[in-house]
Parts: C-alpha cells; sequence; structure tokens
C-alpha cells in the first residue's frame, strides 16, 4: 500500500511539473487559424527545442474574441498589436519581452489594381472593410486618417486582414485596411488583383508579452531562444515565413507612442 501511495505521489508530481514546463500562445487572428498555426507551429517547435518548454499554438474565431481572452487572461503568452499591449498591459498585466527589430507597424488600405481611386478623398460616401474596430494599423489609423481627410464612410468589419483583402479583391468594397506584413503574407491569387493605395506613418510593432503567472526563468529562456533565431539558417527560415527578420528583447515603454494616440476603444475592468 506503501509503494502505491508514493507511486500516485510521483506521478501527480510528474504531471504537475510537466503542466508548470507548458505554456500556451495566443496569436492575433490577423489570418485564419490554419494558416496561423502553419505559420507559427514550426517557430513553437523550434522554441521548445531550444528551451524545453511545451509550447501550445492558440488564437480566436477573430479579433473581439481574442481581446475578451487576452482581458481574462487566457493566454500564457501572446503576440498581440500595438493597441492591445497599451491597454491588456494594465490588466491583467502582460509585460512586453520581444517585438520584431527589423520593422515599425504601417497601417495600409488597398484598393483593386483595375480601380481608379487615387488617393483617400476618392473613398468618400463609401463603405470600407476593416478587420475589426480595435485592430491597430488596419483599422484605427486607417479610420483615424479617413476622418482627418474628412472623408465620409461607413466601416464594415469583416473578421480578419485575409478578409479584408478578399473583400476587396471581389469588389465587395471599393478598399480596406490592413498591415503591409499580412498584405505580403497573403494569397498570391489575391495579392496581384489590388494594390497599396495610402500608407500611414509607422509605430512600434506588435508585442510579444507573458501574463504575470508566468516563471520568469521561463520568460528568459523564450526571450533568449527568440533572439536567436536571426543566428542560425533554420531560424531565419522560420522567420521569414512570418515576414519578420528578427526579435528584439522589448520593454514597456516601447509602447509609449502609441499610448500617445490617447485611443480609447477597449475597456478594462
Amino acid at each position: 500500500m506503501k509503494n502505491i501511495i508514493i507511486i500516485f505521489i510521483l506521478f501527480a508530481y510528474s504531471c504537475i511539473a510537466h503542466a508548470e514546463n507548458s505554456l500556451n500562445f495566443g496569436i492575433v487572428p490577423q489570418q485564419s487559424a490554419t494558416k496561423l498555426a502553419k505559420l507559427w507551429g514550426p517557430i513553437f517547435n523550434h522554441l521548445e527545442i531550444e528551451t524545453g518548454i511545451k509550447i501550445r499554438f492558440e488564437t480566436a474565431p477573430n479579433i473581439p474574441i481574442f481581446e475578451q481572452r487576452l482581458a481574462s487572461g487566457k493566454y500564457d503568452l501572446a503576440y498581440m498589436n500595438p493597441y492591445h499591449y497599451v491597454v491588456f498591459s494594465k490588466v491583467p498585466g502582460y509585460k512586453a519581452l520581444g517585438k520584431a527589430s527589423d520593422k515599425s507597424i504601417k497601417g495600409i488600405m488597398v484598393v483593386r489594381k483595375a480601380s481608379n481611386i487615387q488617393n483617400l478623398n476618392d473613398l468618400n460616401n463609401s463603405e470600407l472593410a476593416f478587420p475589426a474596430p480595435a485592430a491597430f494599423a488596419a483599422s484605427i489609423l486607417t479610420r483615424t486618417a479617413l476622418t482627418q481627410h474628412g472623408v465620409l464612410f461607413t466601416a464594415k468589419y469583416v473578421s480578419s486582414h485575409d478578409s479584408v483583402y478578399r473583400a476587396v479583391a471581389k469588389g465587395i468594397y471599393p478598399a480596406g485596411g490592413g498591415v503591409i506584413r499580412t498584405f505580403n503574407n497573403s494569397s498570391p491569387e489575391i495579392r496581384k488583383q489590388l494594390e497599396i493605395m495610402w500608407t500611414s506613418k509607422g509605430y512600434t510593432p506588435h508585442a510579444i508579452a507573458a501574463h504575470p503567472r508566468v516563471n520568469k526563468n521561463d520568460i528568459k529562456k523564450i526571450q533568449i531562444a527568440l533572439i536567436n533565431m536571426r543566428n542560425s539558417d533554420l531560424g531565419k527560415t522560420l522567420l521569414k515565413s512570418i515576414k519578420i527578420k528578427g526579435f528584439t528583447a522589448a520593454a514597456d515603454h516601447d509602447w509609449n507612442d502609441v499610448r500617445a494616440l490617447n485611443i480609447a476603444l477597449l475597456e478594462t475592468n
């Protein structure tokens, strides 16, 4: 009986240790879950090999649900847009550990190549496609620019960046908001029908951030592994698939440029 109890205790300890060494990683659903899993799955496998930490891919059906999950602290780690980071670094307290080292994030407006749309003013009195209300560059920056130009428009939210590009390519909407990285990562069939008509100024890009419950040693291991990806051929290949040249360490104040915009679309409790 005593041996059975000891075996049970050891088994339970093993399960707890395994659980402690397993983290979920939420990716903002700018594209379909299938595409995101294909792009990020190999990266997570690489990080697992480098750190010994099991990393599970997660996303959400759309950006508003992703925001709800960030607010509830569902994700141990998350790749989130700059505005999401500004909001959810307050509550539940996500803290940045990394960001893309080679770029800033810029909003774009895309139109069909066959259209006669030359500038933002040509979109007056139009219905326009955007991913979600709080999508930072694809929606917030683009809508702000349209308003500043005195353009009257009706925003139609279609769930993801890929959905924006498809809707514009099909002629459902004359234009839509996106970002350069997801546009370059979209289907070649869709991309060849579109062109970038307008580009915003750049801001600090998406954050990779950790929930406060995550062990600090695990955070450091993952941060180092992310940064070191650019130092190997395999790492460079994996980074190329998500159109990022490398990651660098990040600090909370890196997103002060976004905070300075005083955006108030999401509330935290």
